[in-house]
């Protein structure tokens, strides 16, 4: 039994054939996925997805790319929003410093406000990270120090001083079909040490989609190549890691409620 922590139904590749690409996913053992927010405006599309599958969830947040032209959202809106009984997360929201497709203060003026969302509703956040470990890592400190909040860093593709920044913080850490590919040894590194309470697995579909489909559309039936892979990293059975990151899953995502 595996979740498929993060993937994006809503985007073209997946939102014309969704009773397929669940389909598919069942018979491959994916028995729940949660469809992550972008755009705050857009939520009405993901919270009717997550509506019409019992066993899709989803977020409300707004991606780094994006940051500077939702800097109207405000964490009340956050907050408002994600009452919403199928809406299980804050985010993604975060620092990308690789792409740069918005101004850094207005990336870094959003994850503090959805932050500030997580905090106040107790769901988990969704962390988009990359090629910003030092600010990460800072923020996450100053934050923390403020209170606590539950928070995953998806598609971890970091340092290993980032991986043990967040776990130190309480943090989950979720590994992508990127733990695959040939250069991502660093990354299997960190799949290595990471406690067995806080590793969860997704698929970021439709994109980053694991050997041996890598080129193709991303979905989340694929993420059990992603999951055959960290096992054998850690040196487990696919029944054991199904076992660990749905029990994760469960207990970062509590809204979701018990397995």
């Amino acid at each position: 039994m595996l979740i498929d922590s993060h993937c994006h139904l809503d985007f073209e590749a997946l939102a014309a054939d969704i009773d397929g690409v669940l389909e598919r996913a069942a018979a491959a053992g994916v028995t729940g996925m949660v469809t992550i927010s972008t755009y705050v405006d857009k939520f009405s599309t993901y919270a009717a997805i997550a509506e019409r599958y019992p066993n899709v969830w989803c977020s409300v947040g707004t991606h780094p790319h994006h940051a500077d032209e939702e800097l109207h959202i405000q964490t009340d809106d956050l907050v408002r929003l994600s009452a919403h009984p199928r809406c299980v997360a804050i985010g993604e929201a975060g620092l990308d410093y690789f792409y740069d497709n918005a101004p850094r203060e207005a990336q870094a003026t959003g994850l503090h406000r959805h932050i500030a969302a997580a905090r106040i509703t107790g769901l988990p956040l969704v962390i988009h990270s990359r090629k910003c470990d030092d600010d990460m890592a800072a923020i996450l400190r100053q934050e923390t120090a403020q209170g606590t909040f539950p928070f995953l860093l998806h598609c971890f593709t970091a340092s290993e001083s980032l991986a043990r920044t967040a776990l130190d913080l309480g943090g989950y850490i979720s590994f992508s079909g990127i733990i695959t590919f040939r250069n991502a040894e660093e990354i299997r590194e960190v799949a290595k040490f990471v406690p067995a309470d806080r590793y969860l697995v997704e698929t970021d579909a439709p994109y980053l989609a694991p050997i041996p489909h890598r080129g193709e559309s991303n979905e989340p039936s694929f993420v059990r190549h992603t999951a055959e892979k960290v096992a054998e990293v850690r040196g487990i059975s696919l029944e054991q890691l199904g076992a660990e990151t749905t029990a994760n899953f469960h207990r970062l995502f509590t809204k979701v409620g018990p397995v």
